[in-house]
């Protein structure tokens, strides 16, 4: 298997174990926050991440991979930024209808698109721009009831779309910056963002449900969902960096609407939740923009490689027809053509050393 094979590979396991662990984790969470009444979201969030770095920790401890310590103030900055990023989506939730909600989600892939042209002179064919409008329109069909607008909520959504894509945007480029893993920049950014999260979740859960975490009542069904939610979140967690590493942080989110229209199916299918004709269309109409997002991107990863490959065999041409080149590549050959033939004292010399 070549290093293309592993590599496609690679990238074809990592989005699998982001959908199958993210459709997880929402059934689970459902179950907690929906039946057990447990909704405290962003402090749950700091558990789930202070889990997951004592399970990197861990592996760290077993050499399943290798610490790389670098820019500690971009990891800082990294990981708090990561951390109000979720505070702030949650808060867009709680101060937002859920129509308006899901609209603040779908802001951000064209804010991402558009960040990457702006300031990383990335350029997105028109046929991907087609297929992210079409999956964007399925999922808006599907998921966006009600659009009620307030300045506070309208400004937090604001900030909380800025913050997420700039997080996931630094994701992609960290690791290709200062060659790391996916596992190397969690396991350094994981105790920046739990701290973030757990010094302002309670304060925000308090804010949103008007309860207090500390004085919830922990029946042991309770702190069953919870340990399974915190389990399958170290799953959740390595794999969004890893497919953000390996891909692109627009397709980290184009995976992301595919996994709200299987919450939605899996409702349906295992919840009996309410389900019309209009979030069927939608699915449908989402799942006709992936596909053709994942062809478009398809196609131009193979003109890639083959202008690459040409590019390396002009080159290759190029230095065998310039006389100059080739003198100065074959140092056997002098200026009048006679081939200069090594000692043979040289290599005798060299054998008895």
């Amino acid at each position: 298997m070549n290093e293309s094979q592993r590599f496609r590979l690679g990238t074809v396991g990592a989005l699998s174990l982001s959908v199958v662990s993210s459709v997880s984790i929402v059934i689970c969470n459902k179950a907690l926050i929906s039946t057990l009444a447990f909704t405290f979201a962003t402090t749950l969030t700091s558990w789930h991440l202070l889990v997951t770095f004592c399970s990197l920790h861990v592996a760290l401890w077993m050499k399943l991979f290798e610490h790389k310590p670098f820019d500690a103030r971009a990891v800082m900055g990294f990981g708090i930024l990561n951390g109000i990023s979720i505070g702030l989506l949650n808060l867009s939730l709680g101060f937002n209808s859920v129509g308006f909600y899901q609209m603040t989600k779908l802001a951000i892939i064209p804010c991402t698109v558009l960040l990457e042209t702006l300031f990383f002179r990335k350029k997105f064919s028109r046929n991907i721009q087609i297929s992210l409008a079409i999956l964007l329109m399925g999922v808006g069909i599907a998921t966006v009831t009600d659009l009620q607008l307030n300045v506070l909520g309208s400004v937090l959504s604001l900030l909380a779309v800025v913050t997420t894509c700039v997080a996931q945007i630094m994701t992609n480029t960290i690791q290709k910056k200062f060659k790391v893993s996916s596992t190397q920049l969690l396991y350094q950014s994981c105790p920046y963002q739990a701290i973030t999260l757990f010094i302002i979740g309670p304060f925000l859960d308090g804010l949103l449900t008007n309860k207090n975490v500390f004085a919830f009542k922990y029946t042991p069904q309770v702190l069953f969902f919870i340990v399974l939610s915190c389990l399958i979140s170290v799953s959740v967690n390595f794999s969004t960096f890893l497919v953000i590493g390996k891909t692109s942080p627009v397709t980290y989110q184009v995976l992301g609407h595919l996994k709200t229209c299987l919450v939605l199916a899996f409702g349906y299918v295992l919840l009996r939740d309410p389900f019309s004709w209009r979030n069927i269309l939608g699915i449908l109409i989402a799942v006709i923009g992936m596909v053709l997002y994942s062809y478009s991107c398809s196609i131009e990863s193979q003109q890639q490689k083959a202008s690459d490959v040409s590019a390396q065999l002009s080159q290759v041409k190029e230095s065998e027809s310039d006389p100059l080149i080739s003198v100065e590549n074959s140092p056997g050959i002098l200026s009048d053509g006679v081939v200069q033939k090594a000692p043979l004292w040289n290599s005798n010399k060299d054998l008895e050393a």
